[in-house]
């Protein structure tokens, strides 16, 4: 089963606006077990969106369109699709009560354009909106299907789901397979690393597909069967998991949706302790992560920005002498920032780090991207050096990263 998407608008071939249809489309049809054969976009030409179908119909099963669904002259898809499948174009009486009752609800003033949007090939099945006014529709010619749906991301992600896989599915009921993905979240540790360290693992033994995909600051690797068997999918994973948590388990932070900041998050929430954090070059970004978290009040107490030298003094207790000998990136400083902040606040936990996030400020001592990063619990004081070859903004994000990190170790393994 391949499909094939196609979305339309003026908006997309100029580059006013970024296409983020496709790619949700192409992930609903990845968890259905279907294949992409092909994405394009067109501008709002007949012609072209005539020969864009003819192209990706002899590569699929199904198209799916999104896009010029809408009142205004620019918006021809309907008829564009109807002329290529040699189809009248019929009023839908059904749907235009809808429309016309929906605005009344809304206080929209009706204009008579509007009642295009209930307009369809003939013989197409319609497909409710139930977010926005413009319903979708599919024709089928030669065992094929085209489904088209609005292109505004809020309404076409609610009717993807609801309108076009059950439709599909019911059309190809043969076609459907099961399909799980594992997500297994690493940092520290490159790409190319990741790949070397697997390399032994035969993975399509285990009848699994491997994926490498990068996202800043981590790295992931995606683990997924297609397999009729719910169980058997599952049993497959398992497998090929372990293989992966045994040889890269101190790289792992998570799993699947968890970001690093949600998972530190419950570990202080479930052993309730309190965090007090200081930030230098990352400028409060390990303090808007954890405050992303709902509930974060429950375990975060304050957070400083000690970006100068005398806030590090006078809101810490850095003794300048310390600063003058060592500098304000040095093990000696993050130990005593993290020290300070945990004794003046008063909690359990104090965070601190301290960095060179460039473009300059680096020496051949302390080149660019030198960054300390610190943790004090009262009994002991943790200090790492890690070091960031990315620009100014990658390098407070990494930093950050480290710095969740250290405290997701400590909570777990002490």
């Amino acid at each position: 089963m391949k499909i094939a998407i196609l979305t339309i608008g003026n908006e997309l071939t100029s580059g006013k606006t970024q296409d983020t249809n496709s790619s949700f489309i192409a992930r609903a049809m990845e968890t259905q077990g279907w294949g992409i054969s092909a994405m394009t976009s067109v501008g709002d030409d007949e012609g072209t969106i005539r020969d864009a179908l003819d192209w990706l119909l002899a590569r699929s099963s199904a198209v799916i369109v999104t896009g010029g669904l809408g009142p205004t002259a620019d918006d021809i898809t309907t008829a564009a699709i109807a002329r290529a499948f040699g189809l009248g174009l019929v009023l839908d009486e059904k749907c235009l009560v809808h429309l016309q009752a929906r605005f009344e609800r809304l206080r929209i003033p009706w204009t008579e354009n509007n009642a295009k949007q209930a307009v369809f090939p003939e013989g197409a099945e319609t497909i409710f909106n139930p977010t926005g006014s413009a319903w979708g529709f599919a024709v089928k010619k030669n065992g094929k299907i085209v489904a088209v749906i609005p292109g505004v991301p809020s309404e076409s992600r609610r009717m993807l789901p609801e309108g076009v896989i059950p439709l599909l599915r019911r059309e190809f009921p043969d076609a459907a397979q099961y399909i799980e993905t594992r997500v297994i979240k690493l940092f520290g540790i490159s790409e190319s690393s990741i790949d070397q360290t697997l390399k032994d693992v035969d993975f399509a033994g285990l009848g699994v597909c491997i994926g490498f995909y990068p996202n800043f600051p981590e790295n992931r690797v995606e683990l997924t069967v297609r397999t009729p068997d719910a169980a058997q999918a599952a049993a497959r994973l398992e497998k090929a998991q372990a293989e992966v948590t045994r040889r890269l388990k101190k790289n792992i932070f998570g799993y699947g949706n968890d970001t690093i900041e949600v998972i530190v998050a419950r570990l202080l929430t479930e052993k309730k302790l309190t965090l007090a954090v200081a930030e230098s070059c990352t400028g409060g970004l390990i303090c808007d992560r954890l405050t992303d978290v709902p509930g974060s009040s429950a375990f975060l107490n304050r957070g400083l920005v000690v970006y100068s030298n005398q806030a590090k003094t006078e809101l810490l207790g850095v003794p300048e002498d310390v600063l003058k000998r060592y500098g304000a990136v040095s093990e000696e400083t993050a130990r005593l920032m993290a020290e300070g902040v945990r004794s003046r606040s008063g909690v359990d936990l104090g965070v601190a780090v301290t960095g060179i996030a460039g473009p300059s400020g680096g020496s051949d001592e302390k080149p660019v991207g030198t960054v300390f990063v610190a943790l004090a619990d009262g009994r002991r004081t943790l200090c790492e050096k890690c070091s960031s070859r990315w620009d100014r903004r990658r390098t407070k994000v990494f930093s950050s990263q480290q710095a969740l990190r250290m405290l997701q170790q400590y909570l777990t393994e002490g």
